[in-house]
């Protein structure tokens, strides 16, 4: 395993969801025309069911999302999805390029993303499907996997760059941050929602993918990195129980001073339906179909029943349905 590499940089912020109200039966899709975004002759003769398609996804998402496009391609075999998994950042290059219909990324079009398709007379559209979160992952023999917000701001700022900062009796020496990739989801949500903007510290590096990360801190004890949950929450998944045995889940305290252990929450799928898990954040597709092409198919596909109870399976937060939350107390 190679140290990571590339330096990470600063983000942009977030903004609010817009939803798009796709209707649950793939055969009754039928969108107005919001201008000719590709002359390309694939879009102009696929449908909702059958062609083919490039789509982007960020590459957290690439385990749940690899289900989505494997059951709807069995489902229908005349459809064709070539998903390409990259970082959020050149995913929503692509997508404002024309290179692909459709995005799957953590995150709305931003306000000035909007402006610049509607310009070319693109109305774009976007539909909430599910709610992930961003896990904080260190070596097992950490002793440290109790964190508050705070602490982790102070790490991801470089304000703490000693694991004896946090706890005098931590010997673990230099704190090193390691992130998924340059262009992450994951840096940049920190730095939206840990940080505040503050530049992320000089110390953070991008290691060249998400088990690549996993694999450094199962070998780094001093690390501490930072990944999508839906690495780490399907427990049925023999990779995922694989990666589980050998890096330690922290836990996240919203609280700065006075937490107690029931403060701090794992990101398990009931912590995010309840919304207690401080690290949450949305999961979205954005189409610029100007028709009911494929990707309007997909997309439909990946909101309607099917596709959320492949995201309930995966241990993330479906954006319709119920989680069942059971309470069980000790005899």
């Amino acid at each position: 395993m190679s140290a990571p590499t590339g330096n990470i940089s600063k983000k942009t912020g977030m903004t609010h969801a817009k939803f798009w109200g796709f209707g649950l039966i793939v055969a009754s899709l039928g969108l107005g025309s919001c201008g000719d975004n590709s002359g390309s002759a694939a879009q102009a003769t696929d449908t909702p069911t059958s062609g083919s398609i490039r789509i982007g996804v960020d590459e957290t998402f690439e385990p749940i999302l690899t289900s989505q496009v494997d059951t709807f391609q069995k489902l229908y075999t005349s459809a064709k999805i070539q998903a390409e998994y990259q970082p959020e950042g050149k995913v929503m290059e692509a997508f404002l390029a024309d290179s692909i219909r459709l995005a799957v990324v953590s995150r709305d079009l931003t306000t000035d993303e909007r402006t610049r398709l509607e310009r070319l007379k693109i109305v774009p559209r976007s539909i909430r499907i599910g709610v992930d979160g961003v896990a904080i992952v260190v070596h097992p023999s950490n002793p440290d996997s109790l964190l508050t917000m705070a602490q982790l701001r102070g790490i991801f700022t470089g304000q703490q760059q000693q694991w004896s900062q946090l706890s005098p009796t931590n010997k673990l020496g230099d704190i090193t941050v390691v992130f998924d990739n340059n262009s992450s989801s994951t840096a940049r949500f920190v730095q939206d929602s840990v940080t505040h903007g503050a530049a992320l510290t000089k110390t953070a590096y991008a290691s060249k993918s998400n088990p690549a990360l996993l694999d450094y801190v199962a070998s780094h004890p001093n690390a501490i990195g930072v990944i999508g949950v839906n690495w780490i929450s399907d427990r049925d998944d023999a990779a995922v129980q694989k990666f589980l045995k050998r890096v330690r889940v922290v836990g996240v305290s919203a609280k700065t001073t006075g937490s107690t252990p029931s403060d701090y929450i794992q990101p398990y799928q009931g912590y995010l339906a309840q919304k207690v898990y401080p690290l949450r954040r949305e999961l979205y597709v954005i189409s610029r179909e100007a028709r009911a092409g494929l990707g309007t198919g997909f997309a439909s596909f990946v909101a309607g029943n099917k596709g959320q109870l492949i995201i309930l399976k995966s241990g993330l937060m479906p954006a319709t349905g119920q989680v069942r939350l059971i309470d069980v107390k000790p005899q």
